[in-house]
């Protein structure tokens, strides 16, 4: 694997991750108002994280030189490609549980805080563990093989989110409202602070991400193990996630195919990772970024050739009907709730 090596200065550290805590608070002041995000402004956020993105790329460039930026940019590239699975997955949640359009975004947004949250630890033990035991790159390369498998084969599988074993839990532990009460994760009913279903979706979501963030810090470890490659190259993809959901949710229809590229990349992420420890030796990161960018367009490519024509729905077109007979779906949102809210 490349195993990039710099001194990063603390403040370094400091410096991004106070960087993306603002970013992260522009868009909730941006979004306070729990107002339903169309196409264009989705798009006009999109637009702006991948420039923050690339833009930290040439940072650097300018910094550490070519091969560091070609190796951030090809993690970056990689983890952006696989978040597109985490929203079709997302449009599953929302359609089971029949979440508000104006309530989305916030549940996003705590939900990319989790995740950033996950990515840090997941890199740092996983980057320990490739350097300590050299043939836990076999294991993870494995599975990285295993899951690429799994993605290309099982795509058509239902998720069923009430049965995740995280949700299970949480509803048994804490005392849950089955009811929307406007934007608020906990209400008070009857003098009991209770979580509501909104909270619920939240854990859904998160309990989902985490084998997202699995996959991909996996994938990324695959690329290089300096640790503040891999955590930059998924906090500004991670970060774009919510506005990325606003504006492929309509069009999911148009990229059947996708799956099979990001499965690919998978693979192809498992491959690298055991070729690291072997006579073999790490592959060229140009390689990999070429790849990357070739995978990525073919499958794109085919999706809208083989779908010319298809009306764009959401990916919960096919889901909402059986999600409609489900209690979750079934009980009505109260946006304007008389019980006493509490901030999340």
């Amino acid at each position: 694997m490349n195993e990039l090596s710099f001194t990063v200065p603390l403040w370094m550290w400091a410096a991004v991750t106070a960087g993306i805590g603002v970013m992260l608070a522009v868009d909730l002041i941006a979004h306070r108002d729990n107002h339903v995000i169309g196409f264009r402004e989705a798009a006009l956020w999109s637009a702006l994280w991948i420039a923050v993105g690339l833009g930290f790329g040439l940072i650097l460039l300018a910094w550490q030189g070519g091969e560091t930026a070609s190796t951030y940019y090809a993690g970056y590239l990689i983890e952006k490609a696989l978040s597109i699975d985490n929203v079709f997955v997302f449009a599953l949640v929302f359609s089971f549980f029949a979440v508000p359009d104006v309530y989305q975004h916030k549940v996003l947004f705590w939900g990319v805080i989790g995740a950033l949250a996950a990515r840090l630890v997941f890199i740092f033990v996983g980057a320990e563990l490739l350097r300590v035991f050299f043939w836990t790159a076999y294991l993870f390369g494995a599975f990285l093989i295993w899951t690429g498998w799994k993605m290309a084969v099982s795509k058509d599988d239902e998720v069923h989110p009430d049965r995740n074993p995280v949700v299970r839990l949480v509803r048994k532990l804490i005392p849950t409202d089955p009811r929307f009460h406007g934007d608020s994760f906990f209400v008070r009913v009857g003098g009991r602070r209770v979580a509501t279903l909104l909270f619920v979706v939240l854990v859904a979501i998160e309990a989902t991400d985490l084998v997202f963030a699995v996959d991909s810090v996996a994938a990324v470890l695959a690329i290089t193990t300096n640790t503040f490659l891999v955590w930059t190259a998924n906090a500004f993809a991670v970060l774009g996630l919510r506005s990325l959901y606003f504006c492929l949710a309509g069009l999911l229809r148009r990229f059947p195919y996708l799956h099979y590229g990001l499965a690919v990349l998978l693979a192809f992420a498992g491959v690298k990772l055991i070729l690291s420890e072997t006579p073999v030796g790490k592959l060229p990161i140009p390689l990999t970024l070429g790849v990357i960018v070739v995978t990525i367009t073919v499958s794109i490519m085919w999706s809208l050739i083989a779908t010319r024509g298809r009306p764009a729905g959401t990916a919960g077109d096919e889901t909402r009907r059986a999600a409609a007979s489900t209690p979750a779906a079934r009980r009505p949102a109260a946006p304007h709730s008389t019980h006493d809210k509490e901030s999340p």
